[in-house]
C-alpha cells in the first residue's frame, strides 16, 4: 500500500524504527559498505522554497541509495504555469518513484499526495515539517542512546512548522516536551491535543525564566521563517528575550544538548557562544538530515 510522509502523524507506528534504520544505514556507509537499496529509483524533487540541506541531503541521500534525484524549481515545470496540483502528481507518478515536495502550503502536499500512485514526502510545508524532526530525534538518539523519558525544551516561534512537528514527533517518542514562546506565537491548538493523546508531559509557556531546568535537550529555530520577512521588525521586538545564550544552558542538566535546524541568526534566537560550544550538536543534526530522510524513503518505497 502507498504510503506518505506529510505530519509526523504517519510514523507514529513506526518511527523509532526508522530512526534506527538511519542510523544502522549511516555506520554501514562510513564503513565503506554499500548502502544501494533503492538502486534504479528515480525521486523527484519540487521546491516551492529553496533550501542548502534539504536538496543536497535529498540528491545525495538518493545517489548513496543507487538511485537518482531530479530538481524540479517551480519556474522548471508546469505547475508553476498554472498546471493542478492534480495533474502534476499524475505525471510525476509516470515518470520517478517517490516525490520530495517543500511547498508553501500543507493543504498542497496533501493534494498532491491524494492523487499520487508513489510515496510522497513532506520536505516542509507551512504546518509541519517532518523530515527535520525525524532528523532531530535521530541526533538525541545517538547523543543520550535514548528517547522515551528525556525532557525537550523548544524556545522561540511555536506558531511554526518545527514546533508542530517537536510536539507531533517528542510525543510519539514518549518524550515530555515544552514550548516556550510569546503567546501570540503559541502551537496551533490541534498539534497540543494530538500531543497530549500520547500521554507525555505537554507544556506551553510564555515563561522563560529557569524554563531550560531538568532539561535534555534544547531546542530553537528562526525567528523569521521564510514567507515572514515582512514582519521582521516585529518579530524581533516580540522574541526579544527568548535568546537561547550561556545562562539558559547552563541551568539545563550538565549533559544537555543544544538542536537549530539551520540556517541560525547569532544574536537573535541563538548566541554564536551556545551554537558553537561542545554541547551544541547543530552539524550532528545537519548530517543526519540526510541519514534520516535516506531511512524514510527506504521505508516508504519499501511499503
Amino acid at each position: 500500500m502507498k504510503r506518505n510522509l506529510i505530519s509526523m502523524l504517519d510514523v507514529k507506528d513506526d518511527l523509532e524504527e526508522i530512526i534506527d534504520l538511519g542510523i544502522k544505514l549511516k555506520k554501514k556507509s562510513k564503513n565503506d559498505e554499500s548502502i544501494e537499496l533503492l538502486k534504479g529509483k528515480t525521486l523527484g524533487m519540487i521546491f516551492e522554497k529553496s533550501s542548502t540541506r534539504t536538496r543536497v541531503s535529498f540528491e545525495t541521500g538518493m545517489t548513496k541509495l543507487g538511485g537518482h534525484a531530479i530538481f524540479l524549481g517551480k519556474s522548471d515545470i508546469q505547475l508553476g504555469r498554472g498546471e493542478t496540483i492534480e495533474d502534476t502528481a499524475l505525471v510525476l507518478s509516470r515518470y520517478v518513484d517517490i516525490i520530495m515536495f517543500r511547498a508553501m502550503k500543507n493543504e498542497d502536499i496533501k493534494e498532491l499526495a491524494k492523487h499520487s500512485t508513489i510515496p510522497v514526502i513532506s520536505g516542509l510545508d507551512d504546518k509541519e515539517h517532518p523530515c527535520q524532526v525525524i532528523t532531530d530525534l535521530m541526533t538525541i538518539k545517538e547523543h543520550k542512546k535514548k528517547l522515551n523519558g528525556l525532557n525537550f525544551v523548544y524556545i522561540g516561534d511555536g506558531a511554526n512548522n518545527m514546533s508542530h512537528s517537536y510536539l507531533l514527533g517528542c510525543a510519539i517518542a514518549g518524550m515530555n516536551i515544552k514550548i516556550v514562546s510569546p503567546k501570540k506565537y503559541w502551537p496551533i491548538k490541534y498539534y497540543i491535543d494530538e500531543a497530549k493523546k500520547f500521554g507525555v508531559k505537554v507544556e506551553v509557556t510564555d515563561i522563560i525564566e529557569n524554563a531550560t531546568k531538568n532539561t535534555d535537550v534544547i531546542a530553537t529555530d528562526t525567528w523569521v521563517s521564510m514567507g515572514d520577512e515582512a514582519q521582521k521588525e516585529q518579530r524581533l521586538k516580540d522574541f526579544k528575550g527568548y535568546t537561547v545564550d550561556k545562562k539558559l544552558m547552563s541551568i539545563a542538566k550538565p549533559d544537555a544538548i543544544f538542536l537549530h535546524c539551520l540556517p541560525a541568526y547569532y544574536g537573535y534566537e541563538v548566541t554564536k557562544e551556545v551554537a558553537h560550544e561542545p554541547q551544541s550538536v547543530i552539524f550532528d543534526e545537519a548530517e543526519n538530515r540526510m541519514w534520516a530522510q535516506i531511512a524514510i524513503m527506504v521505508t516508504l518505497c519499501k511499503n
